[in-house]
């Protein structure tokens, strides 16, 4: 039976299951929509794509290194418990290493991880645990040396906050201490050329008005905003930033004082970003037990 694409709206509507899944259970089932909705449900696909909506803002940042190349990436989930799950964190390493042989969230969503896609994996994981979950991002970086940390660990090399550090030369430590200050501080960019550019235009208008509520001459205020901009960039630049380890240097010169030059990194927050629906403990402890 030819299977068109009302039939698949009117099946994606009613299971809420996603294009190529509906269109596969009707091409499986010859067309047969009440058959088409069992065979979604068999596969989890229809449970799982009916949590698609809600938020998911938990989760775990979970890095890998492999030589010079570290990736860091987020999968979400509903609430904190599913991040505390020995299955879910499993899988979440297993995403993390598989990302190091890819370049994009895209292609890390269609790699292969244990003889299906990781896209696939994560929707079987939904219809198991009962939570929405998303595959939210990676990011890489490359270095001669690529050191990782994770701000408290919930698992080996997974947590809320990861960070990657990719250092040009002999590491020598500093590597790990620069990624626990980018933990700390977490920098915009590594240095002022790095910076987005339509960041430091609306920082240079804000330092504009807040300069000419003073009432002085242009002269005066075009200097006070000078002053206020390398003072930013100083803020907001990992390489130019104060030193945590020791205050009266800047990282930069940190890391060359100790033979090495970080030439990137990452930091990695769970849920940043994301808008999430607040509810009280109370709550969110129901709705698990109910399994909602």
């Amino acid at each position: 039976m030819a299977i068109t694409a009302a039939m698949v709206k009117e099946l994606r509507e009613s299971t809420g299951a996603g294009m190529m899944d509906a269109k596969k259970a009707l091409t499986e089932t010859d067309g047969d929509m009440d058959a088409a909705v069992d065979w979604l449900r068999t596969k989890g696909l229809a449970k799982a794509a009916k949590k698609a909506g809600r938020v998911a803002a938990e989760g775990l940042v979970a890095v890998a290194v492999n030589g010079g190349v570290g990736v860091a990436v987020e999968v979400n989930s509903e609430t904190d418990f599913v991040g505390k799950n020995a299955d879910f964190q499993k899988m979440v390493s297993s995403i993390a290493t598989t990302a190091l042989g890819a370049n994009t969230t895209e292609e890390l969503a269609a790699a292969a991880l244990n003889g299906k896609s990781v896209a696939e994996v994560i929707t079987d994981a939904i219809a198991v645990i009962g939570e929405n979950m998303t595959l939210r991002r990676m990011a890489r970086v490359e270095g001669d040396v690529v050191v990782s940390y994770v701000h408290n660990a919930a698992a080996t090399d997974m947590g809320k906050i990861g960070v990657l550090v990719a250092v040009k030369g002999a590491d020598n430590g500093i590597g790990k201490q620069v990624a626990m200050h980018i933990a700390a501080t977490n920098p915009a960019a590594l240095s002022e050329a790095d910076l987005d550019p339509s960041v430091v235009e609306k920082e240079r208008q804000i330092q504009i008005d807040i300069a000419r509520e003073s009432g002085k001459p242009e002269a005066v205020i075009e200097k006070m905003i000078e002053g206020r901009m390398k003072k930013f960039v100083a803020e907001v630049t990992l390489l130019n930033q104060q030193f945590v380890m020791n205050p009266d240097i800047t990282v930069g010169q940190a890391a060359k004082d100790a033979g090495a030059e970080i030439t990137g990194f990452i930091r990695m927050e769970v849920g940043e970003g994301i808008e999430k629906k607040e509810e009280d403990f109370a709550a969110e402890v129901a709705k698990t037990m109910a399994g909602a």
